[in-house]
């Protein structure tokens, strides 16, 4: 699978389980692995609001690697600690995809490997103009 692109962001996570951030399969998906708002080994914003926003950042972080952007996205996953929090994770979602409007589902979990953490976002990307692997 050499035509695979893959991002690394030297997360210490990415090291000691073996995975990459985003992988970028020759058919032009970009498939961009669970995001959370650690920054630099700190959690950055408390609220879900400010935990989206941080998370789906990530993405767009490693989206960027491979020359893509928000209008490149085309399904979000949002994994929730807590319902109470769907009103704000939503809003965040909104306020950042509200002109690209992805496919998205909600998950509601039991808990994260830090117990600070309420919100984990994953992000689907496509490049346009990519090859769709259909013989001519």
């Amino acid at each position: 699978m050499s035509d695979l692109r893959r991002v690394t962001t030297g997360a210490p996570w990415e090291e000691t389980f073996g995975y990459s951030r985003a992988v970028e399969l020759p058919n032009g998906l970009v498939l961009v692995s669970g995001c959370t708002s650690i920054v630099d080994g700190q959690i950055a914003g408390g609220d879900p609001y400010e935990q989206t926003v941080n998370a789906f950042e990530v993405a767009f972080r490693a989206l960027g690697e491979l020359g893509l952007g928000r209008e490149d996205v085309v399904r979000t996953r949002m994994y929730l600690t807590h319902a109470r929090d769907v009103d704000e994770v939503g809003r965040a979602h909104k306020e950042l995809f509200d002109a690209v409007r992805p496919a998205t589902s909600m998950i509601i979990v039991s808990g994260f490997v830090d117990p600070s953490l309420v919100v984990e976002v994953e992000v689907e990307a496509f490049r346009p103009g990519a090859e769709h692997g259909a013989s001519a």
